[in-house]
């Protein structure tokens, strides 16, 4: 019987032991990501269409702020019929 309880308290010794030096340990910073670009630090991406893709942030006031995609550049003109083989 007395050697169990040696047995215990050696494993009980040993557990409040690294439970109190994980107490003394160092948090880890985890580093956040930089926000995509067009969005603003501190904002939260919206998806208002249900698409998958955001359209947009709100900002911490609450104001929406679309994401404004260029309209693509005019095709290139077509090319002319004339010369040797036109």
């Amino acid at each position: 019987m007395k050697g169990e309880t040696m047995r215990y308290q050696t494993f009980v010794l040993a557990g409040l032991g690294a439970l109190a030096l994980t107490a003394c340990a160092r948090k880890a910073e985890v580093a956040s990501a930089p926000p995509p670009p067009g969005a603003v630090a501190g904002s939260v991406a919206a998806d208002r269409d249900g698409d998958g893709i955001i359209d947009g942030y709100y900002t911490a006031d609450g104001i929406y702020h679309p994401n404004y995609v260029p309209p693509p550049p005019p095709p290139p003109p077509a090319p002319s019929r004339t010369g040797e083989r036109g």
